[in-house]
């Protein structure tokens, strides 16, 4: 059985406390190569936990 993938949310705020320790990253704007669509949002938020 595969390992289940952590969402998005997950990603964001796993970043966000890096970044608060020090490491250095910066959050992509929106637009941005690389950074979340409204879509990728839209979709995540249906199977986010409540």
């Amino acid at each position: 059985m595969p390992a289940k993938k952590k969402g998005l949310y997950a990603n964001i705020n796993a970043k966000k406390k890096r970044i608060a320790k020090g490491s250095g990253e910066k959050m992509r704007k929106p637009g941005q190569e690389g950074a979340p669509t409204k879509q990728a949002f839209k979709e995540s938020a249906k199977t986010a936990k409540k």
